[in-house]
């Protein structure tokens, strides 16, 4: 890709922590000066734009504290009102990002499929390429926060990049496909902490057997639990973000440390050059391990969930960015740590994937420390993990769909759009996603594969959102057109950047179709290819039967578009 040297990695290095350095900023500043007169605030004399002007909007007392200038100009350009508090800083937004991705813990709850295709080196480089990959994505999503610090992410970009005539069609897609992918994530991870309970009790109990009516009893409870957390407690949010983030990261070494201690070890060769099908029955061991990183695409995805919470969040369009990037890069090293001491854990891989708790971390636990209360206070710990992960996954799929009501996306947009007047949170949104994610969950009375399929479901509907989004203002960058000012800009990158996210997002999005077993039966179908196409033809339907008439996307409220 043109523009890509060895003499820039110390420019590549500095997205990282903020724009690149001098000329292409400096013209992007002058761009979006060019626009003003000598007549405006915000022309200081010499061509350089210092600061947009400022509405004169009014807000409550409690709404304020954390409201920057910064913050009112984005919100003024896109025609936004204010209805949050700004109580989440640098570090809280950061620890926020940091657990949604919780990639440590998600790679010991949903490592199975891996496991099951392309055994321990399948897992391991899949891995490997999905961090490379997905780092395009998150500097492209990054970029675009920059520009648009909204709630509504995704579907507002497309929005904004997308050319005038399917802006409109583009944006409603995007923006289902956003909120069904961020339910499924909910969905899933309550899933998972019902499935670890289950496999807790089948630890203890020889006599136990798991029915997967509990399980979904079990999900109920769990989402039930976090959206009272995520109504009653959401002014303790940025707090409690602080924690889980600590917890996240002093809870890696005891869990590492008890497993390269006491676990037998397999070789070098085993984990980096064996690739094995462990059931999957596919005829090479290459379409094996294709179809079997879709474990290892589900533990990079998250980082636009900050976006949800721009609104939320004091000085968004720096803070917003930098977080996305910084917690992406945070959580590499735990990722590959832990990956990698679990994998030289692991011990026999047939026992490991066949073990009676469903889970082979469970296992890998046991045999480690051959005590069952010892497996049992170290899967706590895990469980406890995965719990402030889905109260923070709720707290972004809430804003996302209150977004999106709010810009008529949705039935019953008005009251899904809804902000309670003092606690200052999308109760009603809430609420749905409660709902929404135990609907969701029934699947699993009826069918094994209901992991499976969410996780496929949420890879591939998310993935279709970057695929949207990153090509619109590809095709922006290609024609030249101009981008909203932007405070955390990839610059000259923007295009090679975009492009090779691009690249990475059709790649994941296809392989996230596939079922994970050659030989295919209702049980081992991947129902994700199903659910995604149910979800096209419903959000078609209402777009062509009724949303077009009031959905007129994120753009028509924006200045530069009610200025023409």
């Amino acid at each position: 890709m043109a523009g890509f040297t060895a003499a820039d990695s110390h420019e590549m290095i500095a997205m990282a922590s903020g724009p690149p350095p001098g000329r292409d900023l400096k013209q992007r500043s002058k761009a979006a000066a060019s626009e003003l007169g000598p007549e405006d605030p915000a022309w200081d004399g010499s061509g350089t734009a210092v600061s947009p002007r400022l509405s004169g909007e009014s807000l409550a007392e409690d709404l304020q504290d954390g409201y920057t200038s910064n913050d009112r100009r984005d919100m003024q350009r896109m025609g936004k009102k204010q209805e949050f508090r700004r109580n989440f800083r640098l570090i809280s937004t950061i620890g926020f990002t940091t657990c949604v991705m919780g990639t440590w813990e998600i790679i010991l709850a949903s490592n199975t499929p891996g496991l099951k295709a392309g055994g321990l080196s399948g897992l391991f480089w899949s891995l490997c390429w999905a961090y490379i990959g997905q780092f395009f994505i998150v500097l492209s999503l990054a970029d675009m926060a920059s520009m648009a610090p909204t709630a509504g992410g995704q579907y507002h970009w497309v929005s904004e990049f997308a050319p005038p005539e399917w802006q409109k069609l583009l944006s409603y897609l995007s923006g289902w496909l956003s909120a069904v992918s961020w339910q499924s994530i909910v969905a899933l991870d309550a899933f998972l902490i019902g499935s670890i309970i289950q496999g807790l009790i089948s630890l203890n109990d020889d006599t136990y057997v798991a029915e997967r009516w509990q399980g979904t009893l079990l999900v109920f409870i769990v989402v039930i639990a976090i959206s009272l957390f995520n109504v009653f407690a959401a002014k303790h949010l940025p707090l409690a973000e602080g924690i889980f983030v600590t917890v996240h990261i002093f809870a890696f070494f005891p869990v590492v440390i008890t497993m390269l201690v006491l676990a037998p070890k397999q070789t070098p060769r085993e984990v980096f050059a064996n690739f094995t099908d462990n059931g999957s029955g596919w005829p090479s061991i290459v379409m094996t391990v294709m179809v079997g990183q879709v474990s290892s695409l589900f533990v990079v995805l998250g980082s636009d969930s900050v976006a949800h919470m721009s609104e939320e969040i004091r000085d968004a369009s720096i803070i917003v960015p930098k977080s996305m990037v910084w917690s992406f890069l945070i959580n590499l090293p735990f990722s590959f740590g832990l990956l990698l001491t679990f994998l030289f854990c692991i011990g026999d891989i047939q026992s490991a994937i066949g073990h009676s708790s469903g889970f082979p971390f469970i296992y890998v636990f046991e045999i480690a420390t051959g005590s069952r209360s010892a497996t049992t206070g170290l899967t706590i710990v895990v469980l406890a993990l995965l719990v402030m992960i889905t109260i923070s996954s709720l707290a972004s799929t809430s804003r996302q769909t209150f977004a999106f009501a709010r810009d008529n996306g949705l039935p019953f947009s008005e009251w899904l759009g809804a902000v309670h007047p003092t606690w200052h949170v999308p109760v009603n949104a809430v609420l749905f996603t409660c709902v929404f994610s135990m609907a969701l969950a029934l699947i699993n009375i009826g069918s094994t594969t209901a992991f499976n399929a969410m996780l496929s479901l949420s890879t591939i509907a998310l993935m279709a959102t970057y695929l949207i989004t990153i090509g619109c203002i590809t095709l922006k960058r290609v024609r030249g057109e101009p981008l909203p000012y932007s405070r955390w800009s990839l610059g000259r990158y923007g295009l090679p950047v975009n492009i090779a996210a691009l690249v990475y997002s059709c790649w994941a999005f296809f392989w996230s179709f596939w079922p994970n077993e050659y030989n295919v039966t209702a049980e081992n179908f991947n129902w994700a290819c199903v659910l995604f196409l149910g979800l096209m033809l419903l959000s078609s339907g209402l777009y062509y039967f009724s949303a077009r008439h009031v959905y007129e996307g994120p753009v028509v409220k924006t200045e530069g578009h009610k200025s023409t």
